[in-house]
C-alpha cells in the first residue's frame, strides 16, 4: 500500500470516530461512501465496491463502538436495560440483513444507502424530534425493534443511531441517555454485521489481496487504530459543544458523500 492510501485512511478513521463519540453514531454514514471511493481508486472490482465498503465498515466500527461506548458509559448515559431488550433483535437482524446485502448489486445497493443517507441528513438537518408520547415497549417489542434496526443497519452499514436514537426519545427516554445508549447497540450491530459480511464474502472470487470474505484488512486496521483515541474525543465534547448545530453540518457531508459515492458507482457502471 502506498503512503497516499496510508494516510487516506487514517484521516478517514480520525474523522469517523470523532463524529461517532459526538453523536453517537457508527460513522458508517462517513466510511461506506469515502471506502467505496478509495476502493474504486485503487482499481477493486466495480461489482463489489459497496459490498467491500459496507463490511470493512461494519468490522471498523466494532473498535469505533467499544471506544464510544465506554466514554459514554464512564458519563453513566448508557441504559443497559434498554441495551439488554434490544440486542438479541438487533444481533439476529443485522446477521440476516448481511445475507441481503450481499445479493444485491452494488448500484441498487448505492441508491438503497444513498435514498437512506438523504432520509437521516433531512431529520439532521431538520431537528427533527418526535414528540415523546408514550414508554418503552417490553421485552417482545424491544427486540422486535432490535431486529428491524439491525436489518436496515446491515444494508447500511451504520451502528443504528439514526434509528434508534429517535426511537427512545419518542419513548420519552432522555437525549442525553438516547445518545449513550445508541453507542452501546452499535456494538451487537457491528459484531452481527461484522461476522455476516465475513461470511457472505469468503471464498468470492477476484476479491484483492488481504481482503477476508468482505472485509478488506489494511483499511479496517488503520481506520480501527485511530477512531479508538478520537471517539473519546467526540463524546467528551458532546457535552459542551452545540450538537444541534454539528449534526446539521454533518448532514450535509453525508449528501456530499453519498453523492460522490454514487457518482462513482454510477460512473464505473
Amino acid at each position: 500500500m502506498s503512503i497516499e492510501w496510508l494516510v487516506a485512511y487514517l484521516a478517514l478513521g480520525a474523522f469517523v470516530g470523532f463524529f461517532a463519540g459526538l453523536l453517537g453514531v457508527g460513522g458508517g454514514g462517513i466510511m461506506v461512501p469515502m471506502l467505496a471511493t478509495l476502493f474504486a481508486a485503487q482499481g477493486f472490482p466495480h461489482e463489489h465496491l459497496v459490498h467491500l465498503a459496507l463490511g470493512t465498515s461494519m468490522a471498523a466500527i466494532v473498535m469505533t463502538s467499544i471506544s464510544s461506548l465506554r466514554a459514554h458509559h464512564k458519563h453513566g448515559a448508557v441504559r443497559w436495560d434498554i441495551v439488554k431488550g434490544v440486542a438479541p433483535g438487533v444481533l439476529a437482524g443485522t446477521f440476516g440483513g448481511t445475507f441481503i446485502a450481499s445479493r444485491v448489486p452494488t448500484t441498487p445497493l448505492a441508491i438503497f444507502f444513498a435514498c437512506f443517507m438523504a432520509y437521516v441528513s433531512i431529520q439532521m438537518i431538520l431537528n427533527v424530534k418526535p414528540k415523546p408520547s408514550r414508554e418503552l415497549p417490553g421485552p417482545a417489542g424491544l427486540a422486535g425493534v432490535g431486529a428491524g434496526i439491525g436489518v436496515i443497519s446491515a444494508l447500511v452499514a451504520i451502528g443504528g443511531g439514526s434509528l434508534s436514537v429517535p426511537f427512545m426519545t419518542w419513548c420519552n427516554v432522555k437525549m442525553q441517555n438516547a445518545i449513550g445508549t445508541s453507542a452501546a447497540i452499535g456494538l451487537p450491530i457491528a459484531l452481527a454485521g461484522a461476522l455476516g459480511y465475513l461470511i457472505n464474502g469468503w471464498g468470492t472470487a477476484g476479491l484483492p489481496e488481504w481482503t477476508v470474505g468482505f472485509v478488506y484488512v489494511p483499511a479496517l486496521v488503520l481506520v480501527s487504530v485511530v477512531s479508538t483515541f478520537t471517539a473519546p474525543v467526540g463524546a467528551r465534547l458532546a457535552h459542551k459543544l452545540p450538537v444541534a448545530v454539528l449534526k446539521k453540518i454533518f448532514a450535509a457531508v453525508l449528501i456530499l458523500l453519498s453523492l460522490k459515492m454514487l457518482h462513482t458507482v454510477l460512473g464505473a457502471a
